[in-house]
């Protein structure tokens, strides 16, 4: 630690006396310098210790100044009792009196608000209040400083007591000194380092620390003065006092006293530290000003790659350098020197000299030990420390002592030491490298009392290393001049100019740096220097790190070796190149010196260079080869084209392989590279077989995934079917099809893979081409079957009806999947499948009764009765007919009555839930009591509202006068449950309706076209008679009974008969009201015969076999009435029985009065119908096998046409 005087000046008043410095203020940017000067306050440049100007705005001593942490504004207070606030400007803004005069006075580093302290009180003051808040106090205060945090503050007062305090000015904490006068105190302003650590001197003549709490930090330290003013640095690190012994002395954070900075000749009253710097204003008794700055000097050892500092002057940091760990060796004194030698570490205190050793011998261990104490106070320029030695350098003399402090040996030498490092050597007996300043290097044994000259150069010797085999020596000279010795022939090997300093390389021999300039240069061997921009000066090197030591700091440079590596292997150094390497360097440089020594066969260092960098093929290499050369089978141009084969150059390899005569070699290597070109051509011009080289090729493009290029390499060899297996799962089916069509139409195993892979990647246009070619036409149907391609389907089907049978039931499934229910259900009876075509049939009809879609539940139920008479045969009679085929006959006549049921249901619902029909009523009370006869006899059907039929009924036949039937529905709706909107309805009208007629209009009953008779409008035996049982016929519009009578042949005619002899024309003789008109549609019936009173002789046979019918029809129905009741009712036929007819009376017929129901099946006999009306035009459906009236049946034709009940457009 040094101190230089900066400035000083003495302050006088006009009278020259004297003007005690009393206190001293830096601004926070440290350019001004504010000082009290008994009743003026001065203002000085600090940079020049000019006086800017004087401020003479005080009336006495002014006793105390401080600047604001913003530096706009600084405080006076003295003797006359006011403070004043200056502004930046030097001017004042502000003034506020006390009762006393003022001590001391301090800013609030944070909030800038001022505490001014009296001898009685003290007052807070900011800049946003108008007024001065005082505070008794009990004695004096002496001197005040803020926290850092500007929370606190805390006074010293003359009693001896500290009192910290609030922003408010409440007391918190009360530390009691004893009765001397605390006359000065400050808080560390470093936020980071302790920052309520308290500072405290009092006329006790001692120095102590506390913290904000109140605790006392450490013990007290006695000065041996009174003291008068403390100051910490900016870092918080030291302090500085001054008092009565008229010296400055700089002192540690923990109490340890450093040394004297200035001695003056009287009291120090105030010293100041300016801020973030390493100077010290001081203000004397006597009117002096001084400024001072400290030089702290670097104290520090290193050895290797171990380095230790001094920190905070009395802490000894150890660093290693490699790794960074740091170990910290706390003296609590002043570290004067340190030397470090392998695991000694010697440190100079101010009275001692301590010796540490390391706990452990490892080069990475951090733990030190005290080994032993020297309590000698010595004298020394340089400090160095062995194994068992510490030696003293002063000017020219080097002192040795033992550890134990006992001097040993002493040299004195001819010059000034300038330099001494110890080069190593056995314990005890190490050898010393002495630099002097007439230019002698000499070498010390410490074992030996005299010098061994070296090296003599005309300069002082400045800075000096030894090579690691100690043949060489590197010296800078104060010319700043670097020479390289050999000290064998004591030449000069290399000079080279702007060094300061010099370091070889610890690890390497030919290793060296020195630096100089802001330049590091790196000097291997007798090659060209190498240099990079460095800060310092170098001083270590250690494999590839240098040691850099830059003002304070010690810096570890990483060195790239590339240059030095590069040009070994210029000069096949290769041993050299590798022993650059393993001080550290990239695994890229391994890498390219494993290469270079491999390409030029130097095996040993290739294969330590590889282990380097983890090459296991290339060890592997290099063990075929060692196994070669064990075999005698090394041939150098065989080694060289592996080794450049390995390395990819190819084309050289190549050329090596030939030029040994090893031509299969090359050609592999080209093939292995997938170099296919290459290996061809050397194919060709050594003639060996071409098909290998690409079948290899097709092989390992398949390998690779390359498949078009093999599948075209398989072409070109012409195999196929392998090109056909690769293409085929890759999906490149573009490619599949040219092999296709190249294929001849023999080569089926390769067209049936085509096939496959086109199948199963749903290319089935390339699939039906592949069965074209094949000529494979079933499966090419079933391939459009599978694709629904129908129109191709059935083209094949046209042309090979063999196929058909296989394209029905497909098709059929594909109709009723998309809905088309009809057209499916048409195409599996096509197939044969008739249970699937009643089950569509049943499934439709089913959701249409669901749907309330009853017109085509009637339809589907039709067409269910046809179907069902497809699965009978043509030609047996019932009586022939299986069980089931029994029950299929049931099921038709029970499927028929049910479309007739709901195509009759469908008017009446579509009555109650919409508010228009296009029936009339009586057509829809004809239809209600259709439904209600039916119900009455069989279960309700499916979806069929018994109450929806009977309130229709009740409405339809109110409205239509019928009140007996009327009566008689809502009798049958009172009992059942109603939907809640009908309930009062039918309540009221079946009150309402007792009042009417209990009877129905006549016009609307029924007369039976038999017997004549009037029927109610419901008969609970159904739709019959009720006097002769005859069922009534109605019309499918409007349900009108029509005039109808069923009669049968006798048993020895048969149908062709019958339908020939209705066929002819009646027999001559028959009226033209017999004949009736040829052109209507239309018949006469026997009723309308009978009220015109014309009867052919026909007619009247009729009228009698009807009257003996009627006579006999109870008798007839007594006799065997089981077995016939049973055999008609398995036809589907009323248990009436029809009259029968002979050859004379069909012969008698009219072909346009009789109508014929057909059925085209034997076991279902035909039904014989006559109509009795000749003036009633009737149609007979051709389809569905049901009447209408003719006009009806034109009116719906023209509409739709079509009949309305079965959809179809046949011929009546």
């Amino acid at each position: 630690m040094r101190t230089f005087l900066t400035w000083s000046d003495k302050v006088q008043d006009r009278d020259g006396v004297k003007q005690p410095i009393y206190d001293l203020a830096f601004s926070p940017d440290g350019h001004q310098l504010v000082a009290a000067a008994g009743a003026e306050v001065l203002v000085y440049d600090v940079a020049e210790g000019e006086l800017i100007q004087a401020l003479k705005a005080h009336k006495d001593s002014v006793y105390c100044v401080d600047f604001s942490s913003d530096g706009t504004r600084f405080a006076t207070g003295g003797a006359d009792k006011q403070v004043i606030i200056w502004n930046s400007k030097l001017e004042g803004v502000l003034k506020y009196s006390h009762s006393d005069s003022i001590q001391a006075i301090s800013h609030n580093p944070v909030t800038g608000q001022v505490v001014s302290c009296t001898t009685a009180d003290f007052g807070l003051w900011s800049s946003e209040q108008k007024t001065v808040t005082k505070h008794k106090v009990s004695s004096r205060i002496l001197t005040v400083s803020w926290t850092g945090d500007g929370q606190f503050f805390a006074l010293g007062l003359f009693s001896g007591i500290i009192s910290i305090r609030n922003r408010l000015g409440e007391e918190k904490i009360r530390i009691e000194r004893g009765t001397s006068p605390v006359w000065s105190l400050q808080w560390s302003p470093a936020t980071d380092k302790n920052p309520e650590l308290l500072a405290v001197t009092d006329w006790s003549q001692r120095l102590s620390f506390f913290h904000l709490n109140g605790q006392q930090v450490g013990k007290d330290r006695n000065l041996g003065f009174d003291p008068n003013c403390v100051s910490f640095f900016s870092t918080g690190d030291y302090v500085v006092l001054g008092g009565s012994d008229k010296k400055v002395t700089l002192w540690t954070a923990e109490g340890v006293k450093l040394g004297a900075i200035c001695e003056r000749e009287s009291w120090v009253w105030t010293c100041k530290v300016k801020p973030r710097q390493n100077h010290i204003a001081v203000g004397c008794h006597d009117g002096t000003i001084a400024l001072y700055q400290i030089a702290f000097n670097t104290v520090h050892g290193l050895y290797e790659d171990r380095y230790a500092y001094r920190e905070n002057m009395t802490d000894v940091v150890i660093q290693h350098l490699s790794t960074d760990q740091r170990a910290r060796i706390k003296c609590r004194d002043y570290v004067k020197k340190i030397a470090v030698y392998k695991d000694r570490l010697a440190v100079q205190l101010p009275d001692r000299v301590i010796i540490y050793e390391l706990f452990h011998d490892d080069a990475t261990d951090m733990h030190y030990r005290i080994r032993e104490k020297l309590q000698k106070k010595l004298d020394c320029n340089l400090l160095v420390v062995t194994s068992q030695h510490i030696i003293l350098c002063l000017e020219k003399k080097l002192q040795m002592f033992q550890f134990n402090g006992e001097k040993e040996r002493e040299w004195n030498l001819e010059a000034l030491i300038r330099y001494i490092k110890v080069a190593g050597g056995p314990r005890g007996r190490e050898g010393l490298l002495v630099g002097l300043k007439n230019g002698h290097i000499l070498q010390i044994f410490l074992d030996n009392p005299f010098p061994i000259p070296l090296i003599k150069l005309p300069s002082a010797v400045r800075c000096l290393d030894l090579s690691l085999s100690r043949t060489k020596l590197a010296v800078v000279d104060e010319h700043n001049v670097c020479f390289v010795y050999s000290l064998t022939t004591k030449e000069v090997i290399f000079q080279e100019p702007n060094a300061n300093s010099v370091a070889w390389n610890s690890e390497m021999e030919d290793l060296l740096c020195f630096s100089g300039n802001g330049i590091l240069t790196i000097k291997a061997g007798n090659f060209q220097s190498c240099q990079q921009k460095m800060q310092g000066f170098v001083v270590g090197f250690k494999g590839s790190k240098v040691f850099c030591l830059h003002i304070y700091t010690m810096t570890t440079l990483d060195i790239p070796h590339t240059t030095t590596i590069d040009r070994y292997i210029e000069r096949k150094e290769f041993q050299r190149a590798y022993e650059v390497c393993s001080l550290g360097v990239t695994e890229s440089d391994w890498k390219r010196l494993a290469l270079e020594a491999l390409e030029n066969l130097h095996l040993n260092v290739a294969r330590k260079a590889f282990t380097r960098v983890k090459e296991i093929g290339y060890l592997d290499l290099l063990r075929s080869f060692e196994k070669l050369k064990s075999e005698s089978k090394d041939d150098p141009d065989m080694l060289l084209g592996d080794v450049l084969a390995y390395m990819g150059r190819f084309q050289e390899a190549s050329r090596s392989y030939r030029k040994g005569g090893h031509v299969q070699r090359a050609i592999d290597m080209f093939t292995e590279l997938n170099m296919w070109e290459q290996a061809t051509q050397l194919a060709s011009e050594t003639k060996a077989d071409m098909s290998l080289i690409l079948k290899r090729k097709a092989q390992t493009q398949q390998d690779r995934n390359d498949l078009g290029a093999a599948a075209a390499t398989y072409i070109e060899v012409g195999d196929f079917l392998k090109a056909i297996n690769i293409l085929g799962p890759a999906g490149n089916l573009d490619k599949l099809l040219e092999i296709a069509r190249r294929l001849k139409k023999t080569d089926t195993k390769a067209l049936s893979r085509c096939l496959f892979f086109f199948r199963k990647h749903n290319n089935h246009i390339y699939a039906a081409e592949c069965l074209v070619k094949m000529g494979d036409l079933s499966h090419l149907l079933h391939l459009h079957i599978e694709l629904q391609q129908w129109d191709e389907a059935f083209r094949i089907a046209e042309t090979h009806p063999e196929f058909a049978s296989q394209i029905y039931l497909p098709y059929a499934n594909w109709l009723a999947v998309n809905d088309r229910y009809l057209e499916a259900q048409a195409n599996y009876r096509k197939a044969g499948r008739f249970d699937e075509a009643v089950r569509v049939l049943e499934q439709l009809a089913k959701n249409s009764v669901y749907e309330w879609r009853y017109e085509d539940a009637a339809y589907y139920y039709w067409l269910l009765s046809n179907e069902t008479l497809t699965m009978l045969p043509d030609s047996l009679a019932y009586g022939e007919l299986s069980d089931t085929q029994r029950a299929i006959v049931q099921a038709f006549f029970y499927y028929r009555e049910l479309s007739q049921v709901y195509f009759a249901y469908h008017p009446i619902k579509r009555y109650i839930m919409d508010p228009f029909t296009s029936h009339l009523p009586e057509s829809l009370l004809n239809m209600a009591r259709f439904v209600v006869h039916f119900i009455m006899l069989n279960p309700v059907p499916d979806g069929v509202s018994k109450v929806t039929v009977l309130f229709a009924l009740s409405k339809l036949a109110r409205s239509l006068r019928a009140f007996r039937l009327a009566r008689y529905a809502y009798d049958q709706l009172r009992g059942m449950i109603l939907p809640p909107e009908w309930e009062e309805i039918v309540e009221v009208s079946a009150l309402t309706v007792r009042g009417k007629p209990s009877r129905d209009p006549e016009d609307l009953e029924t007369t039976c076209p038999l017997c004549n008779s009037p029927n109610p409008l419901l008969n609970a035996k159904g739709d019959v008679c009720q006097n002769c049982q005859e069922p009534f016929i109605r019309s499918f519009y409007s349900f009108e009974t029509l005039p109808l009578i069923e009669f049968v042949l006798e048993d020895d005619i048969s149908d062709s008969e019958a339908s020939s002899l209705i066929a002819k024309e009646p027999p001559p003789g028959a009226s033209a009201s017999d004949n009736g008109d040829s052109s209507e549609s239309g018949m006469k019936g026997r009723d309308s015969s009978r009220r015109s009173g014309r009867k052919g002789r026909s007619e009247i046979e009729l009228d009698r076999q009807i009257a003996d019918m009627e006579v006999n029809r109870e008798h007839r129905r007594s006799s065997n009435s089981n077995d016939r009741d049973s055999e008609r009712q398995r036809h589907g036929l009323s248990d009436t029985i029809p009259f029968r007819v002979g050859r004379h009376h069909l012969a008698g017929m009219r072909p346009g009065d009789v109508f014929t129901l057909k059925w085209s099946k034997k076991c279902i006999p035909r039904k014989y119908y006559r109509v009795v009306q000749p003036d009633t035009a009737l149609v007979l459906c051709g389809g569905c096998q049901n009447f209408f009236l003719d006009d009806e049946w034109n009116y719906q034709y023209l509409q739709k046409g079509c009949c309305h009940f079965c959809r179809s457009a046949v011929p009546s």
